[in-house]
C-alpha cells in the first residue's frame, strides 16, 4: 500500500508591517508668510548691522541697505567707548547692574508667588489672581508717572533704588510661574515630602526649584529683556547721568542733534545700540540649553 501523502497546512507568515513613509506636507502660502515674517524681523537688525560699519557722512549719504566705501565699525566701536570720557561703560555697568538686581529680583519673586498661589490655598486667593490679571493688561508706561509721585514723596528720585524696585514688580512673570508651577510640580511630591518632615522653604528651594528650572529661565530672560530695555520710567526718575542706563544714555546722544550747537554723533548712537544688544543675544545662547520641559514626567506613579 502506498502511503498517503501527508498534507501539512501552510504555515502563516505574518503580514510585514508596510514602511511608513511620512512625507512633510509643502504649503507655499505658509512657506511665503514664513519668509515675509522674517524678513521683516531681520530688516531692521540688518540695517543696524550695515549702519554701524559707516562713518557720520556715511550714513547720510549711502544707501541704508548697502555698505559705504569706507569700512568704519572698529573706528566706531573705538569711539563709543572714549565718547565724552568713557561713559558709554559707565551706562554699561550701570545697566548690568540693574538687571542683576530687578531682573533677578523680579524672577525669584515671581517664583515664590507663583508658586504659593499654585500650591496653597488660601482666603482671598482668587481676587489677588485677578488682580494679576488685571496688572498684566496695564502698560508699564501708564504707571510710570504714578510711580514718580511716589517716589518723590518718598525722597528716593534720582537714585538707583528708583529704577529697581519698580523692575521687581513684574506681573507677567509671575503669571508665567504660576501656569508653570501649577502643572509642573506634582502635589504628590510635596505631600511625599511633607510627610517626611520637610518644611516649606526647603520644599521650595530642594524640589520645586529644579522642576521650575524651565520656567525659571523663560522668566528670567524676559525679566532680563523687560529691564534691558527700560527707558521711560528712568527718562523720568533720574537726573544724573551717572545713573543713566544704556538706553537712556544712548537717547541723550541721538537728542543731541536736536540742540543748538549739538554734537551730532549718529554713527556712535547707531554702533552704541548693535554693541547694546550684544549681551542679550548671548544671554539667549547661555540659557537656551536649560529650556526643557517634562522634568516631573515619570517622577509620579499614575
Amino acid at each position: 500500500m502506498v502511503a498517503a501523502p501527508t498534507i501539512r497546512p501552510a504555515a502563516r507568515r505574518r503580514p510585514r508591517p508596510a514602511a511608513v513613509r511620512i512625507r512633510g506636507r509643502k504649503s507655499w502660502t505658509l512657506t511665503v508668510l514664513t519668509t515675509v515674517m522674517l524678513i521683516y524681523t531681520m530688516l531692521p537688525l540688518a540695517w543696524l548691522v550695515i549702519s554701524a560699519t559707516k562713518t557720520q557722512d556715511g550714513l547720510l549719504s549711502s544707501f541704508g541697505l548697502w555698505f559705504d566705501g569706507d569700512f568704519a565699525l572698529l573706528d566706531n566701536i573705538g569711539r563709543v567707548f572714549t565718547y565724552q570720557d568713557g561713559i558709554y561703560l559707565r551706562w554699561l555697568g550701570n545697566t548690568v547692574f540693574y538687571v542683576v538686581i530687578g531682573a533677578g529680583g523680579a524672577t525669584l519673586l515671581s517664583a515664590l508667588a507663583g508658586y504659593g498661589l499654585a500650591k496653597f490655598e488660601f482666603r482671598g486667593r482668587r481676587a489677588v489672581f485677578a488682580v494679576i490679571l488685571g496688572a498684566v493688561a496695564v502698560p508699564p508706561t501708564a504707571l510710570a508717572v504714578p510711580t514718580f509721585l511716589l517716589f518723590a514723596k518718598a525722597g528716593i528720585t534720582d537714585t538707583v533704588w528708583a529704577v529697581i524696585i519698580p523692575s521687581l514688580m513684574i506681573p507677567f512673570s509671575l503669571y508665567l510661574m504660576w501656569v508653570f508651577a501649577r502643572d509642573a510640580v506634582p502635589d504628590e511630591i510635596l505631600e511625599s515630602a511633607r510627610v517626611d518632615g520637610a518644611g516649606e522653604f526647603r520644599i521650595f528651594f530642594n524640589l520645586a526649584v529644579p522642576l521650575l528650572s524651565p520656567g525659571l529661565v523663560t522668566a528670567l530672560l524676559f525679566n532680563i529683556v523687560v529691564t534691558w530695555n527700560n527707558l521711560f520710567l528712568p527718562l523720568i526718575m533720574l537726573k544724573d547721568r551717572q545713573l543713566y542706563p544704556i538706553t537712556l544714555g544712548i537717547y541723550t546722544w541721538n537728542q543731541q542733534a536736536q540742540t543748538v550747537g549739538g554734537d551730532v554723533v549718529f554713527n556712535l548712537v547707531i554702533t552704541g545700540s548693535l554693541l547694546a544688544i550684544v549681551p542679550l543675544i548671548a544671554a539667549f545662547l547661555l540659557l537656551q540649553r536649560y529650556w526643557q520641559s517634562g522634568l516631573a514626567v515619570g517622577s509620579v506613579k499614575q
